[in-house]
């Protein structure tokens, strides 16, 4: 399928997208090349296999869930200006 700058033009309005017209030709070649990807993959026959949710079939490797740090949050907030109940107070910014 041959997409036409005049359909970039039409496409780039529809999605407000801003596009400048001395690169039209190129972006509807570009498209035009990914059309022709789309049409190729369409037309092997898929009959008989079984779609999947990851290429792979991997399992996510887990790790143990362990704490790793130890609570710094008094240290962390002792040089701040104001702080209540372990939580930094910050000037009201919307009025």
């Amino acid at each position: 399928m041959a997409i036409s700058p005049e359909d970039v033009r039409d496409i780039a309005h529809l999605a407000r997208l801003g596009v400048d017209e001395d690169r039209l030709e190129e972006y509807a070649s570009e498209l035009s090349r990914v059309l022709s990807l789309v049409e190729q993959m369409n037309a092997v026959d898929t009959t008989g296999v079984e779609p999947l949710a990851h290429p792979g079939n991997a399992a996510a490797r887990l790790r143990e869930d362990a704490v790793t740090e130890t609570n710094q949050r008094d240290e962390l907030q002792a040089p701040a200006p104001a702080v209540e109940q372990g939580l930094f107070l910050v000037p009201k910014v919307i009025e």
